[in-house]
């Protein structure tokens, strides 16, 4: 038996329509992922650098520089990975016959819990902790609940 050939990046990634199995969401899903992990690795790598005091180093030091430059880089990312994760997950969602909308649910709130956890050291505890823990498992829940319906559940026959 022949397997037929890959959906293309184009379409997976660049337009929400059409439908995908379950095995396609997975490799779309890992490989952005990936991408996603190998570009917060290097993130936190920069860290320390992102910490900039006059005191000790000079206004425009090129460590200091870059490591913005790459956290800019690194948010213009965060969103294509959002966008292109949606457009992955509305293929499937509509392939197990569910409204595509569901697709935004997950870069929604990783993007917030992502938001929350940089937001809380900064605000001097006037961000209460029990919010960006709530913000979190919340987010842990609809992955796994996305995980599970798009990556392990069956594809339902369109209705019409």
């Amino acid at each position: 038996m022949v397997e037929p050939a890959a959906p293309s990046i184009s379409f997976l990634f660049r337009t929400d329509q059409g439908r995908i199995d379950r095995k396609t969401w997975a490799r779309g899903g890992l490989r952005l992922g990936a991408l996603l992990a190998v570009l917060t690795a290097v993130g936190f790598l920069l860290v320390p650098y992102m910490r900039h005091d006059l005191a000790n180093m000079p206004l425009l030091d090129w460590r200091v520089i870059a490591a913005y430059v790459y956290l800019t880089l690194y948010i213009f990312a965060l969103v294509l990975i959002a966008i292109c994760f949606y457009n992955l997950s509305a293929k499937r969602w509509r392939d197990r016959a569910r409204p595509a909308a569901l697709a935004g649910l997950v870069p929604f709130f990783a993007l917030l819990a992502s938001a929350a956890h940089w937001l809380y050291p900064q605000m001097d505890n006037e961000v209460a902790i029990w919010s960006v823990v709530a913000i979190d498992l919340l987010f842990i829940l609809l992955l796994i609940w996305t995980v599970v319906e798009l990556g392990i559940l069956p594809s339902k026959p369109a209705q019409d």
